[in-house]
């Protein structure tokens, strides 16, 4: 299996077998220092590259599509030497969670993914990534780590030594799973099987009210959307359901906020508790999501996940992801 970032993958998986609040980001200041030192590795042109203004215009730039630097901003890691890639790869296992197929395992296989289709067709590679500084990382003022790609969108956003919010967050993939070198990759594995447990908790009475009158082969609120949240929430209020069903919607949720550390993810997954029973659910088609346009929404004063499922792309008669986080009140931090 030829992939760009297939080393560093490997030993990843080998390794891990309101208004806007500011949480606690334990290891920020060693983000910064990984960032500094990935930064000085480069040249003058790939500085002015890699750390950018932080405005609105370049925190909304990012996009799921397989169009590498065309579409966005930052440094490719096609782009760096080996000392430069290894530095970007310690800035992101540093930014990222360290749990086993959360953060950066996660985002890791997803590169990977990429590799698997790269071997099928032309435009597809791990090396056709980007990562990019809005803002100078520093553990004063405020700044945003974006890592992305094809099925892929990280954004962090950092104020004050802090982490200030985790989304939006964009995870797709195919193939939904591969095999390498005797191993079993299925990195949304864990997203699918949480949200698929939760709706076959539910009732018939409870499915009935959660159930969507269409489906989606798309997230609605992804890349170009940010504040296009439906005016009315739909679906099931959570705060109807038992104490078990409200904590198998917590552990789904938990699975997209593990993008970041787990000291940071304890602090927002407290505030999503707090919120849940003011948090709907909502979907359409089979409650296993194995069928084009099975969907799955959660909905709450701040968490929005969406998890669609789309034709493939490159295996046509297979379906493939195309999942969402985002946060009403705390995307790029809430400072936009």
């Amino acid at each position: 299996m030829k992939c760009f970032f297939i080393g560093c993958f490997l030993f990843l998986c080998a390794a891990t077998t309101g208004s806007a609040r500011v949480y606690t980001h334990g290891p920020v200041d060693k983000i910064v220092g990984a960032a500094k030192a990935f930064v000085n590795s480069l040249d003058a042109a790939q500085q002015s590259a890699v750390v950018l203004e932080y405005n609105k215009a370049n925190a909304s730039k990012w996009t799921n599509l397989p169009c590498g630097l065309q579409c966005r901003q930052g440094i490719l890691f096609a782009s760096l030497n080996k000392t430069q890639l290894d530095l970007a790869k310690k800035v992101i296992e540093t930014a990222l969670g360290k749990l086993p197929n959360r953060g950066t395992d996660q985002a890791m296989q997803i590169l990977a993914a990429d590799g698997v289709l790269g071997e099928n067709r032309q435009g597809y590679s791990s090396g056709n990534y980007i990562i990019a500084f809005l803002g100078k990382p520093d553990l004063k003022g405020k700044w945003q780590l974006q890592l992305g790609g094809h099925h892929l969108a990280v954004n962090l956003t950092f104020n004050d030594g802090k982490l200030a919010g985790a989304s939006p967050l964009f995870m797709g993939l195919e193939p939904k799973t591969w095999e390498a070198d005797g191993k079993t990759y299925s990195p949304l594995k864990d997203n699918h099987a949480q949200l698929v447990a939760v709706l076959a908790s539910l009732t018939e009475e409870q499915k009935a009210a959660a159930r969507l009158g269409k489906g989606y082969e798309d997230v609605s609120v992804g890349p170009g959307k940010d504040g296009q949240f439906p005016a009315v929430k739909a679906g099931l209020k959570i705060g109807s359901l038992n104490s078990k069903q409200k904590a198998m919607v917590l552990e789904a949720i938990k699975t997209w906020a593990n993008i970041a550390d787990e000291t940071s993810v304890k602090s927002l997954m407290a505030a999503y508790s707090k919120d849940i029973d003011d948090t709907y659910i909502a979907y359409y088609g089979d409650i296993n999501l194995v069928n084009v346009k099975d969907y799955v929404r959660l909905d709450g004063p701040g968490v929005w996940i969406e998890f669609a499922c789309q034709p493939g792309v490159i295996w046509p008669k297979e379906i493939h992801y195309h999942t969402v986080y985002r946060d009403h009140i705390r995307d790029y931090g809430g400072n936009f």
